[in-house]
């Protein structure tokens, strides 16, 4: 009677486990499949009841986003502002976190929590700041604003995981290294940095992504120069090929579009992401 109990008891919870797994998926995934249902609809049909599958298959939306010069060049720009802003916090994240995860010197402890405290300031509250400086040096306007300012919310995350890696990377690789004659840079580029390789895919990922997704920074910098903007400026700025109408469908589709880069890249570094993230949260 007790056996029957507890094996009842065992089902009952993997039931409500699973129905509550599907609930999130249902809850995270449906605004995703909306926007898709609703970019292969027309834009007459949008304005009817709302139905769950297109009742007139059509794929002009994406015609007129593919056709569109503006959202294509913006394309071109956000895939050039965050692959130089991935590589930009990827190369000195990499340098200040193996200083900071591997040697010993003075104030070393504090200049991590500097680090951290530098992700809890909203971006709003340095905009002007960086307005300011931006005009100062002469690149407001242009996709060079944007890479010179995103590595400020990109580059103290990397620090922080980084430098996790390298606290639990074990001594002895430093130490032989050090002892068949390697400098300390040597060991750091040709030892160290190859070992941290998922947690510098996770990092990147996530910057990217980051970059990729901004708007505030780059509404800002770029509102007066078309040519310089980035997905999620030109989105929200987005006309449509029909005068006095709500571009929703094409708008949907610019969404599917700019979203299936990150898609791909998920997808394709999804090991090594797990494999970072495991490996600095637990390490150090």
């Amino acid at each position: 009677m007790t056996t029957n109990k507890q094996s009842f008891g065992w089902i009952l919870e993997r039931v409500v486990f699973y129905l509550i797994i599907v609930a999130i998926v249902i809850f995270t995934l449906f605004p995703f499949y909306w926007a898709l249902n609703s970019s292969f609809k027309s834009e007459q049909e949008l304005f009817e009841p709302a139905t769950y599958l297109p009742q007139q298959f059509t794929t002009i939306s994406y015609q007129g986003v593919f056709s569109n010069g503006n959202f294509m060049q913006a394309l071109f720009n956000s895939a050039w502002v965050s692959g130089a802003t991935v590589l930009l916090s990827l190369v000195v994240g990499a340098f200040a976190a193996y200083a900071l995860g591997r040697l010993q010197f003075k104030g070393r402890r504090g200049m991590m929590y500097v680090v951290l405290a530098m992700t809890m300031f909203p971006q709003i509250s340095i905009l002007s700041g960086l307005f300011t400086i931006v005009r100062e040096i002469g690149v407001y306007g242009s996709p060079l604003s944007l890479i010179l300012t995103y590595p400020i919310f990109t580059l103290p995350f990397t620090v922080w995981v980084l430098t996790s890696f390298f606290k639990g990377l074990p001594d002895e690789i430093e130490q032989a290294a050090l002892v068949d004659g390697a400098s300390n840079f040597q060991t750091f580029y040709r030892i160290m940095l190859p070992l941290t390789a998922p947690a510098l895919v996770t990092t990147g990922l996530l910057a990217f992504i980051a970059a990729w997704n901004e708007y505030l920074y780059a509404l800002t910098f770029t509102l007066t120069t078309p040519t310089s903007q980035t997905v999620p400026v030109a989105i929200a700025q987005f006309n449509g090929t029909v005068m006095r109408q709500e571009p929703i469908a094409e708008v949907m589709a610019a969404a599917m579009v700019v979203t299936l880069p990150l898609i791909v890249l998920v997808l394709i570094f999804q090991k090594r992401i797990v494999e970072g993230l495991t490996a600095g949260a637990v390490k150090g």
